[in-house]
C-alpha cells in the first residue's frame, strides 16, 4: 500500500475526531445533509454495489448500507477501518485511493469523498481518478468530493479569525491550491476550482461529468450560529444551497463541491 503522508496520519490519529465531523456543528449537518440529497438524487438505486474510499469511520457507509447498497469502505487509517469494521453492516478494509486492490470493473459506484483533497499532488490525484474509474463497472459512477479554494478565507473571514498577521495563509492556498499542515487548524490538502475538478474528471476520461456546490452560501452562518439556533437556520440553508449549486457564479461559496462522472 502507498504510504499515507505522515502529517496527515497524525492529524486524523491525534488532533481531529472523524466520527462525529459531520454532526458537531451547524456546517457539518449542513454537508451531511446536502452529501445524502445529491447521492441519493444521482446514485443508482440500491442493491448497487458502492466502493467507499477513503471513508473513514463509515459515516456515509452507514446511511448507504442502511439504504439497501452494498458498501466496501476503503481507508488508509487502521483506527478508522476499525471502527468501520465495528458497525457490522458493510465491509470496511485498509487501502490507498492511489493503488486500490479491488479487481477491475467490480463495484457500480466508487466514491472518493476526501481522497482528492488529501493528495496534494496532481499526478496523485490523477492516478487516483484512474484506479477509480478502473474498478467501477461501464456505466457506473465515480463521485469525488473537493474543497472549494475560497473555504479557509470563507471560514476564517467569517469567525472573526482572519487578520493581516494569517491572511497570506489564505491567499496563497486560494492562488495555488495548496493548504500546508496547521498546527491549530487542517491539515495537508489541495483546494479546488469547480472547474479545475472538472477537468481532472475529464482527464481520467469520464462522462456526463457534474460538479454541484454542497452547502452554498449559508455554511458560515451556520459554523457560527449556537446549537439552539441550528434546527432554525439548517433548512433555509438547505434550500438556498439546492438553488445555487449549479450557479457558476455562487458555486464557489461552497465550501465543497462534488463532482459525478460515468465510466464509459
Amino acid at each position: 500500500m502507498v504510504e499515507l503522508d505522515a502529517a496527515i496520519r497524525s492529524f486524523y490519529r491525534d488532533r481531529y475526531v472523524e466520527d462525529d465531523r459531520l454532526s458537531r456543528s451547524g456546517h457539518g449537518q449542513l454537508e451531511f445533509l446536502r452529501t445524502q440529497e445529491l447521492l441519493r438524487r444521482l446514485l443508482p438505486a440500491p442493491p448497487a454495489t458502492i466502493l467507499d474510499v477513503g471513508g473513514a469511520t463509515g459515516v456515509h457507509a452507514r446511511w448507504l448500507a442502511a439504504d439497501g447498497y452494498s458498501v466496501t469502505l476503503v481507508d488508509p487509517m487502521v483506527e478508522h477501518v476499525e471502527k468501520a469494521a465495528a458497525v457490522g453492516t458493510f465491509a470496511a478494509v485498509m487501502g490507498d485511493a492511489r493503488q486500490l486492490e479491488q479487481e477491475d470493473d467490480s463495484v457500480d459506484v466508487t466514491l472518493l469523498l476526501g481522497p482528492l483533497y488529501h493528495l496534494v499532488e496532481a499526478s496523485d490525484r490523477a492516478q487516483t481518478l484512474a484506479e477509480a474509474a478502473r474498478v467501477t463497472r461501464p456505466g457506473g459512477m465515480v463521485v469525488a468530493a473537493g474543497i472549494s479554494r475560497y473555504a479557509g478565507l470563507l471560514e476564517y473571514g467569517n469567525n472573526g479569525r482572519l487578520a493581516e498577521d494569517n491572511l497570506h495563509l489564505f491567499t496563497d492556498a486560494l492562488a495555488t491550491g495548496r493548504n500546508y499542515d496547521d498546527p491549530e487548524g487542517f491539515t495537508n490538502a489541495h483546494f479546488h476550482h469547480a472547474e479545475e475538478l472538472r477537468s481532472e474528471f475529464e482527464n481520467a476520461g469520464l462522462a456526463d461529468i457534474a460538479v454541484l456546490g454542497v452547502e452554498g452560501p449559508a455554511a458560515p452562518t451556520l459554523d457560527n450560529a449556537t446549537v439552539d439556533e441550528i434546527p432554525r437556520l439548517l433548512p433555509s440553508a438547505i434550500v438556498l444551497a439546492r438553488l445555487l449549486e449549479t450557479d457558476p457564479l455562487m458555486m464557489s461559496a461552497s465550501l465543497h463541491f462534488l463532482a459525478f462522472g460515468r465510466v464509459s
